[in-house]
């Protein structure tokens, strides 16, 4: 043994465990790969916002959601259950060619500055230490943090630096699909990257790590080429193997957003290193058939074996591209999203507002401004979606249940992380097409759900077969029914009258499946 290996253990022992029992260790790729991430995506700029005269804005006397003011909500978050925060883009937007008074969090005019605007004005700390606080507090409650990497640059970042651009026949650069605020950054291919960009993203990986966050979400990850991303993403682990990167992909793309673009397929991005993608579950509300469910499990199971490292997806079924639920398919989708993000074999994945049903309808929405801080003066939203492009108001919603719902569910997925982390995933034979049921087993416990993807008509009759349960396993409800529902059990069937877009959740003990 070396003398300095002698020295540093009688060093480690005379100061005791309790000595580094506060030192923070990045976990998040080992929770993100075990599906026991339950994620919430928040827009700080919106996250704590003083909307003082409810008016739905934040106007010039009012506070604006930063990094200081942000802290107040963490323990709300811890209590309702969250463990991990994506953090949408931290970076400046864009003020020419905006969309919105304070322009697209995605539209960033540098990637490696923080926006100003983040700032708590009234801290003494600067404000690259005010982010460094805003995540330290967030891992003091146990919340790991990812950042999120736009995909494209804004107009601005185009006129400073040109050479990081693609460029049409026309010499002007390019307006990815209908993303008018955002211009396509020019990768270059797997065999020649543009360099100069590859190491403005080196730059951006270096301030996030420096900052504290745990992991990147990459926005369109599919929009850059492999050896891009697989270069990176080995950089990242050099300095820290637990640092997470999660790719906004899905298994539905089959194109990329301008016939410019290179185009990486979800499958290419987890090759290169990337843990997790979306996959498709912002499809259930096209979905009829509860097969369609099952499939797409069974499908990222498939898609996972192939890799020699674990792989992962988050239960991508409402995100900041998404209408509500609440607009959709009102309080039953929301319900029966929570409790799918709980039980199937994914990673939750939440936006801010969705836990109390809000809406994200804004009055103020396409209509004149009389203050902007970019060249659009109208308040340019996505209606029913998360705002993106103003400073609006805290997103929430006055909906209990589901909120009730939603800290419940989380509850259990913490109680019975063995079983979600863990348990085996049994697709249930069942007689009626509009209803999926499944089971979780692990041990000598099995989670049973249940549910109806028809939310138009009356109840769905159902047999559903259970293999191995007969009459003397007792159904436990962990999620009971949203309405009356009739329930027979007799061997290895149930028999059930569930409701129009109804789930329903139960335990048995005593019951392995595989």
């Amino acid at each position: 043994m070396s003398k300095k290996l002698s020295i540093i253990l009688i060093l480690l022992s005379f100061l005791g465990q309790s000595a580094f029992a506060d030192v923070y260790i990045n976990d998040l790729r080992s929770l993100f790969l075990h599906n026991k991430a339950i994620i919430m995506a928040v827009n700080l700029r919106t996250f704590n916002a003083k909307d003082t005269n409810k008016n739905g804005i934040i106007d010039e006397d009012e506070e604006k959601g930063n990094f200081i003011n942000a802290i107040e909500r963490l323990d709300e978050l811890k209590e309702e259950g969250i463990n991990t925060l994506h953090v949408l883009p931290i970076t400046p937007t864009g003020r020419f060619k905006a969309l919105g008074t304070a322009g697209s969090v995605y539209s960033p005019s540098s990637l490696t500055e923080i926006n100003p605007y983040l700032a708590d004005t009234k801290s003494g700390l600067n404000i690259k230490n005010q982010a460094r606080k805003f995540v330290d507090e967030c891992h003091k409650r146990g919340i790991r943090v990812i950042a999120d990497l736009p995909s494209c640059g804004a107009y601005d970042m185009y006129l400073e630096q040109s050479d990081l651009f693609k460029k049409g026949k026309n010499q002007m650069p390019i307006v990815p699909t209908d993303w008018t605020d955002v211009r396509l950054f020019d990768t270059g291919t797997d065999d020649n990257l543009n360099q100069s960009l590859y190491d403005l993203h080196i730059k951006f990986v270096d301030m996030v790590m420096d900052i504290g966050f745990d992991g990147i979400r990459a926005d369109v990850a599919t929009i850059k080429p492999f050896t891009f991303w697989k270069n990176l993403i080995t950089y990242a682990r050099s300095k820290d193997p637990n640092f997470l990167f999660l790719a906004e992909a899905s298994d539905s793309w089959r194109e990329p957003p301008s016939e410019y673009a290179v185009f990486t397929p979800y499958d290419k991005l987890l090759e290169a290193g990337f843990d997790g993608y979306y996959g498709s579950f912002f499809n259930i509300k096209d979905w009829s058939k509860g097969e369609q469910l099952i499939n797409h499990i069974n499908f990222n199971k498939k898609l996972f074996a192939k890799y020699d490292t674990p792989k992962s997806v988050i239960g991508s079924f409402t995100t900041h591209d998404e209408l509500s639920p609440i607009l959709i398919n009102g309080q039953r989708l929301s319900e029966m999203i929570i409790w799918l993000n709980t039980t199937l074999p994914v990673n939750s994945y939440y936006v801010d507002g969705f836990q109390t049903g809000a809406q994200y309808v804004y009055f103020w929405g396409n209509k004149k401004a009389d203050k902007t801080y970019t060249d659009d003066d109208y308040y340019f939203v996505h209606r029913g979606k998360f705002d993106l492009f103003n400073f609006s108001a805290k997103p929430e919603g006055q909906n209990k249940d589901i909120n009730n719902n939603f800290i419940i569910a989380n509850k259990y997925k913490k109680t019975f992380s063995q079983i979600f982390s863990k348990g085996s995933f049994v697709p249930l034979a069942v007689s009626n097409d509009s209803v999926f049921a499944y089971a979780r087993s692990y041990g000598d416990k099995t989670i049973i759900t249940i549910g109806n993807l028809d939310f138009k008509n009356a109840k769905q009759k159902v047999k559903v077969t259970i293999p191995k349960m007969n009459n003397k396993h007792k159904l436990l409800v962990i999620k009971g029914s949203s309405g009356h529902c009739t329930l027979t059990q007799k061997k290895d069937k149930l028999t059930l009258e569930i409701p129009a877009g109804d789930i329903q959740v139960y335990l048995i003990n005593d019951l392995s499946l595989q």
